[in-house]
């Protein structure tokens, strides 16, 4: 049987079904040649191995997971608050090994082999830390949103002036003392909004020992 003749227009028919399909063969092509997505953006899970208010946690993370998030979305210790989520504002402070820091700046798997301890292992709703009945009695809060972050700090923050470290307005290098400027100036990085500046301060004389320095506002 002999077939048709090839015309023009059967020449042009055929090659526009050929530049329709082109795309979607292209297509077919690449997705089947690009590799599967690898589980948290290909990046392998690592072990952590840290002391959480004095308990051993042992865990999988992507290596990207801020501290704050694992406290807050492994750990469950929600008492640690994300606040800007960029270290400016201090709800999210938490002591490692006796020094505070920003828990959101920093990467779990960093502190593998640490202590973190967070507002819950500093004390209990039975018994309670003495910053932490310190700040109740002075009204040392009133959202209580940055609380967490305050009393972590305000702990943290004594003991650097017990161990002699100074700040930016110490006077004596030799003598570190306690007094309301050198408290007001290591607690400058926690924010509080609702402006209990002066009552946080009031509560960190009390737990120190010291009712306010003459000639100085609390």
């Amino acid at each position: 049987m002999q077939s048709d003749p090839l015309t023009r227009r059967r020449l042009l028919q055929g090659s526009g079904a050929l530049a329709a399909a082109a795309p979607i063969m292209a297509s077919a092509q690449s997705a089947a040649a690009a590799p599967r997505p690898q589980p948290h953006g290909g990046h392998a899970m690592m072990p952590v191995e840290l002391t959480v208010n004095d308990r051993e946690v042992h865990l999988q993370l992507d290596p990207r997971t801020s501290l704050l998030d694992m406290l807050r979305e492994h750990l469950h210790l929600t008492g640690t608050k994300k606040g800007c989520d960029h270290g400016q504002c201090g709800a999210c402070t938490v002591i490692v090994d006796g020094r505070r820091i920003n828990s959101c700046l920093t990467l779990a798997v960093m502190h593998d082999g640490q202590k973190i301890t967070t507002i819950e292992g500093l004390g209990t709703p039975d018994q309670l830390h003495p910053m932490q009945k310190a700040f109740i009695l002075h009204d040392g809060y009133q959202c209580g949103y940055c609380t967490p972050g305050q009393i972590c700090s305000a702990v943290a923050v004594l003991d650097e002036i017990e161990a002699g470290i100074p700040s930016h307005v110490t006077d004596d290098l030799d003598d570190v003392a306690i007094s309301d400027t050198e408290l007001r100036e290591r607690m400058s990085g926690n924010i509080c909004r609702c402006a209990a500046y002066p009552n946080i301060i009031a509560a960190m004389r009390d737990v120190s020992g010291q009712s306010g320095a003459k000639g100085e506002k609390a």
